[in-house]
């Protein structure tokens, strides 16, 4: 089995571990057993000489959850990042887009609506997406999804580019021409003979599952694949991952995303589209969040009883979150406070001043979160975080075991054993 990890690492950079030995324990003897072969021994003899049972392994092994506007804040400052400078009059360079991994496409098509609902045409911009998985990748040109793609409450961009069939939804061609598919690894030199080619990455929790060795190798191919001032997007717990080879955030709010260090001069305004070297603002409407309470939403101050504010127990954590979500963290900080004078047993609380700490850089966030773990010990959210924490001071086994939990965590919400 030992040797089976390492053709996984080698080829196509996964960590065994972040993902579980017993999971590719179980899905090897599944394949044995599949194939009527007698032992191990006689697998991995199979695996050496066959391309097309390496490609079964594979898709066993490569985990492909996703759904449309995951972690939304990102598709905003994309947006923002999109738009023009010149009027429509005077076109300017396509803007250009990478999402990898692409998985089953949602995260490409909802670059592409978003970017289609921000008034650029197709015209004006180009997402190439690659995948590792070939079945991934049929499903993903088929274009065609069931509930489970859906998720959240904001479903106004399903009303505006799908139409429903008896399988499911179905994307309108338009959307789904703006997106080109192809199959590749992201540790794979051969995959990107091209350079400099992007103005933003979309590269989200795949590092995650990388060995501290392939991360370094992944984030020089993102560098080397974006743009002098373009910006790469990453999971929420991969941008301290970044951050240690050489990306250095842009400060776009909950968007985790950020740039190569040593980033070039502001260009003169009407010169070549570049985009802002110095942190970037949040979006217009992510902006607003921060600066002012929605409509209908109260300010929150220290100190002040929840019982005033409107939903009761049940809602207060959920105003908590999106304070944070917004920006808003000494609001989201009263909150929690208050409600933990009511009760010392809520791990979401602890978790949510957590993620405040985090934000603003405070070494005190490791302490709310394993606070949050005690409480509850299989917390996804804090385990994850107390991974990214390890690995950036330093404690790489300590942050494979986090992950480990974390699966297991996951595993266990959706029913698996």
């Amino acid at each position: 089995m030992k040797q089976i990890e390492s053709m996984l690492r080698e080829r196509i950079g996964l960590d065994p571990k972040s993902i579980g030995a017993t999971t590719i324990h179980r899905n090897v003897r599944l394949r044995i057993r599949a194939l009527g072969l007698p032992d191990l021994n006689s697998y991995t003899a199979l695996l050496l000489q066959s391309s097309r049972e390496w490609r079964e392994l594979t898709e066993s092994v490569v985990i492909t959850e996703t759904w449309f506007f995951r972690e939304r804040d990102a598709f905003e400052a994309a947006a923002q990042l999109a738009r023009p400078e010149s009027p429509p009059s005077q076109p300017g360079p396509i803007w250009r887009v990478l999402s990898l991994p692409c998985s089953t496409g949602e995260e490409p098509y909802s670059l592409a609506m978003t970017l289609l609902d921000a008034g650029l045409t197709p015209a004006q911009f180009r997402i190439d997406a690659i995948d590792l998985s070939q079945r991934a990748l049929e499903r993903a040109r088929r274009g065609t999804y069931g509930p489970n793609s859906f998720r959240g409450k904001q479903l106004g961009y399903r009303d505006r580019h799908f139409r429903p069939s008896r399988d499911g939804y179905v994307l309108d061609k338009r959307v789904r021409d703006c997106v080109h598919f192809r199959h590749g690894n992201l540790i794979d030199q051969k995959c990107f003979p091209f350079k400099a080619a992007y103005d933003c990455i979309f590269c989200r929790n795949l590092l995650i599952y990388f060995d501290r060795p392939t991360r370094l190798s992944a984030a020089q191919n993102l560098a080397g694949l974006l743009k002098e001032d373009g910006v790469l997007f990453v999971g929420a717990a991969e941008l301290p991952l970044v951050e240690e080879h050489g990306f250095e955030s842009t400060g776009i709010p909950m968007a985790f995303a950020c740039r190569p260090g040593h980033p070039s001069p502001i260009a003169p305004p009407h010169g070549p589209r570049r985009f802002r070297t110095d942190p970037l603002p949040a979006a217009p409407a992510a902006r607003a969040r921060i600066e002012s309470p929605p409509a209908g939403q109260p300010s929150v101050k220290a100190g002040q009883p929840l019982a005033s504010f409107p939903g009761g127990h049940e809602r207060d954590l959920a105003l908590a979150g999106r304070l944070v979500e917004s920006g808003r963290l000494a609001e989201a900080t009263a909150v929690c406070e208050e409600f933990l004078r009511r009760s010392r047993t809520s791990a979401q609380a602890y978790y949510l001043l957590g993620i405040i700490k985090d934000l603003a850089g405070s070494a005190d966030a490791a302490e709310y979160y394993r606070k949050a773990l005690y409480l509850q010990p299989g917390h996804y959210d804090g385990l994850m975080r107390m991974a990214t924490l390890a690995a950036k001071t330093g404690r790489p086994d300590q942050a494979r075991n986090y992950r480990l939990r974390a699966r297991r965590a996951k595993l266990a919400l959706l029913g698996h054993p």
